[in-house]
Parts: structure tokens; sequence; C-alpha cells
């Protein structure tokens, strides 16, 4: 029996929320003095690439709903947008250029110059 080594696998059986995006969301929890919310990835279809995402906090807590932790921080999907999730990463950038939480999903067909597939 072969032991697989974790760290080089690659996870794609949820969304994944990057260390630099993870710290981004602490801090904003932390600004707004609530340890009690999660961050809620949702996805609905539209936008130029086939999904449009909604990112927000939320201390809802609904039926079906998949919670990953990342460093202290819950990332919850809701079990109609899970599937459309697998493997995505989510991650913070701020250059010169732009600021603000990217989305990274190998699901998402073709490419998107309008911004209406990344709210």
């Amino acid at each position: 029996m072969t032991a697989i080594d974790q760290s080089t696998t690659p996870v794609s059986d949820g969304v994944i929320l990057s260390e630099g995006a993870a710290g981004k969301v602490k801090a904003l929890l932390e600004g707004e003095g609530r340890d009690d919310l999660a961050l809620r990835i949702a996805v609905q279809p539209g936008g130029c690439s086939g999904l449009r995402y909604q990112l927000f906090f939320d201390e809802r807590s609904l039926d079906g709903d998949i919670v990953a932790d990342f460093g202290g921080v819950n990332v919850v999907t809701d079990r109609m947008s899970a599937p459309y999730l697998m493997g995505a990463t989510i991650d913070f950038v701020d250059t010169i250029e732009k600021q603000g939480f990217t989305i990274d999903n190998p699901n998402a067909t073709g490419s998107c110059a309008c911004g209406d597939s990344f709210h």
C-alpha cells in the first residue's frame, strides 16, 4: 500500500480559499467585529463564461450546505452551487491594476472580459 503525499495532490472536491484570500476575509470580519459569519459562495447561470458568482458574508446555515475551514475562515457553498465549484480557487489580488477577490474555476467555459461572470 502506498501513501499519498497530500501536499502535492490537487484538491478537486470543493472550493479552495487561498492563504491570501483567507487573510483578507479574516481582516474584514475583524473590522466588522464579527466572528459568527462565514464566507458564502453561490453560483447562478449567466455571464459570458456561463457562471455568475456571489461572494458574501452569511450567518445562515442552509440544509445541504458544504462547509470548509481555511485557517479559521469558514467557506460555505450551497448544495446546488457545489458541483459548479469543484476545484475552483478563490484568491485575493492587491496590485496597482486591481484589487479584489478572484475566482479561478476550471468548470467555467470560455473567457470573459465584461466582468459580469465575476460578481
